[in-house]
């Protein structure tokens, strides 16, 4: 039987340090290693000052963190992080799904990650693509939103 996977690819507000790390947090411990996410986009949504994931063309690619967790932390994690992420919501704000991600160094592992799944909204206004696939390089992310995504 496989281990269970206990690892989450973020790359907005629940990476250390932003606003919501709490909400990651509130599972117990994990280890914070830095990484990429080949073949994905990075777009920051305004005024909502969160960002949206979505899959992107070869080269492109977004930097975040790879958190992993003990089993027993990861499951008592995962209902806090699906919610902030919208999952159970009609439409879902977000969908989970199962990617491979570069670790810091070259070595590759696989994660969950958080994909953002309301495609109609990336058409309209307040949709900036961040090429550098950084979401820390906006001064406007840190402005807090009522739901505090």
């Amino acid at each position: 039987m496989s281990e269970p996977l206990t690892t989450v690819f973020v790359y907005g507000t629940l990476m250390p340090g932003e606003r919501n790390a709490h909400v990651a947090a509130r599972g117990g411990p994990f280890v914070a290693r830095p990484a990429a996410l080949p073949g994905y986009r990075l777009l920051h949504l305004d005024p909502e000052a969160y960002p949206a994931l979505q899959p992107g063309e070869p080269g492109e690619q977004v930097a975040g963190y790879a958190l992993t967790y003990e089993p027993d932390a990861w499951a008592a994690a995962l209902p806090f992080l699906d919610a902030l992420e919208g999952l159970d919501e009609e439409p879902p704000l977000y969908t989970r799904e199962r990617v491979q991600l570069r670790l810091q160094g070259g070595q590759t592992q696989p994660a969950w990650v958080y994909v953002y799944a309301r495609t109609e909204r990336l058409q309209g206004p307040g949709v900036t693509h961040l090429p550098e696939g950084r979401w820390t390089v906006l001064d406007k992310r840190t402005r807090p939103h009522p739901d505090h995504r």
